[in-house]
């Protein structure tokens, strides 16, 4: 078994990934395990580093649209956050900021409150 060290390249990222794959069904307490777990925390770290999953170019909206596609929900169902069905499209076509009230009540529906504070691109409207 090689050591395990900084993934400092993707070939170091893609390799460790590929332990990972091996190592993914070892019982807890093993010595497999653990290895598991090192590489999940440096994989995971590597990840946010090169590879994170929001990129500072997403928009709110974006974010909106993305959690009413992985729920199954459609426009419609954002009025009880958004507000009027005028509103809702106001703020899907980036006419409207969102408020307070309406990242306060996006929140408690599970979209976290760091994406959703990010400056709205009005450009995309125009």
């Amino acid at each position: 078994m090689k050591p395990i060290k900084p993934l400092k390249t993707e070939k170091d990222y893609e390799a460790a990934l590929k332990d990972i794959d091996q190592l993914i069904d070892s019982p807890p307490g093993t010595p497999g395990h653990d290895r598991l777990e090192v590489l999940s925390v440096l994989v995971e770290a590597y990840e946010e580093r090169f590879h994170p999953i929001f990129s500072d170019d997403i928009d709110p909206v974006d974010i909106i649209r993305f959690w009413l596609e992985q729920n199954g929900l459609t426009r419609k169902d954002l009025e009880p956050y958004l507000g009027s069905r005028a509103k809702v499209s106001e703020v899907l076509t980036g006419k409207r900021g969102l408020s307070i009230t309406m990242i306060r009540r996006l929140v408690g529906a599970g979209i976290p409150a760091e994406l959703l504070i990010r400056p709205l691109s009005l450009a995309k409207a125009a």
